[in-house]
């Protein structure tokens, strides 16, 4: 038995962590846009990343040390992603590095923002220099590594074992836009002082990932950034695999469930649940496809319950559907039933209330066999459109 309780606080609050962030200058409003994540003992670091074909420089660098590796620091820039930069990128992060003059194990680079510029080396390690390992500023590090987030993202909990030991867990990311991930969604670095062997925390990361971040999808892009980072340095010296499972998962949804809701100008979130499919795949594509549909999210923005537009998202993802078995309800307020359009004027009111809501389920129930899945979106509007136009500016 376990308990798994939130609690107050950042990552920081987690015994051996240090971090913060800074203005190194990268952001012309002075806002923080360089941080780090610092222990004095080697942690134990796993990693998952995007299945876009040009991952950017920061994630082949991780690469290249190889399985099982630890680390001690990782230094996280915004406002540029380091992405198709080819070798000069890899180059820039060693550079980096080879300036700083504090112990480093392995140092890890993370970046976000821009694609296709060089970073600005003299910025970034006269910042880096700036920094004092020992600060405890959860707070500054989750404002630095925002890019058109219109919010920090962080979440901390405790998890106390049977036999009366206990540890922590938490999180800080950043997300709002290029949001469709494969693995892994923008960046999120999860850090605990649990116990954790190597082969499970690449276990937890994979399997988890699928039904948190990879169950998002603010606009449809998968980014050349997209990091998921697990940091375990067994201060601790508590763990039980099935808790640790289970609080990693917690960590994980509270994370990509920020980052759905802060979509780049989103009001609106929405799960697409998809109930007795033929099986559990068809589930996934089903539920996928809706979260990604242009027509479906733009429904939800002008809280149209427009069946229609989910009907025909099913059927263009190519699973096996019938139209005679399906049953679509906004929560509650069945708007089509097995061939009957139950679309009255009176359910299409009840139906356009619940998508004035937040946050609302849209159920889809194929009647066809046991596979479900659950994705989640938001609507897209206006506001997308515009922070994207003039995003370098």
């Amino acid at each position: 038995m376990f308990t798994i309780m939130p609690i107050k606080g950042f990552i920081d609050d987690i015994d051996g962590f240090y971090c913060d962030g800074i203005h190194a200058g990268l952001k012309p409003n002075g806002n923080n846009d360089l941080g780090f994540i610092y222990t004095k003992e080697a942690c134990n670091v796993k990693a998952v990343f995007t299945k876009n074909k040009f991952q950017a420089a920061p994630l082949k660098h991780f690469q290249n040390y190889g399985e099982n590796f630890q680390t001690n620091f990782v230094l996280i820039n915004s406002k540029n992603a380091n992405a198709m930069t080819g070798s000069k990128g890899l180059e820039d992060i060693d550079n980096i590095f080879s300036q700083l003059d504090f112990e480093l194990i392995n140092p890890i680079m993370s970046s976000t923002g821009v694609i296709g510029n060089r970073l600005p080396i003299e910025k970034l390690v006269k910042g880096a220099k700036s920094f004092d390992l020992n600060a405890k500023n959860g707070e500054n590090l989750s404002r630095a590594i925002m890019t058109t987030d219109a919010y920090p993202k962080t979440c901390l909990y405790e998890v106390k074992l049977e036999d009366g030991s206990s540890f922590k867990i938490g999180a800080v990311a950043k997300g709002a836009g290029m949001i469709n991930p494969n693995l892994a969604t923008m960046l999120c670095f999860v850090c605990t002082d649990a116990n954790v062997p190597f082969e499970d925390m690449q276990e937890s990361l994979l399997t988890n990932s699928q039904t948190t971040f990879n169950a998002i999808s603010v606009d449809g892009d998968t980014s050349t950034n997209d990091t998921v980072m697990l940091l375990a340095n067994a201060k601790s010296n508590s763990y039980n695999k099935e808790a640790f499972f289970e609080a990693l998962r917690l960590v994980m949804h509270d994370m990509a469930m920020l980052m759905v809701a802060d979509g780049e100008g989103a009001k609106k979130v929405a799960a697409f649940e998809v109930i007795n499919a033929a099986n559990n795949e068809e589930a996934e594509i089903a539920a996928k496809a809706l979260s990604n549909s242009l027509l479906v999210k733009t429904a939800l923005f002008g809280e149209d319950p427009n069946f229609g537009r989910i009907a025909s998202t099913i059927g263009a993802s190519q699973i096996t559907c019938d139209e005679e078995k399906l049953v679509i309800s906004y929560n509650d307020v069945i708007v089509f039933n097995k061939g009957e359009i139950t679309f009255t004027t009176e359910v299409e009111e009840k139906a356009g209330q619940v998508l004035q809501n937040d946050k609302y389920k849209v159920i889809c129930d194929l009647g066809l066999g046991e596979g479900t899945f659950t994705a989640y979106g938001c609507d897209l509007g206006y506001e997308y459109v515009k922070i994207n136009a003039d995003y370098r500016t």
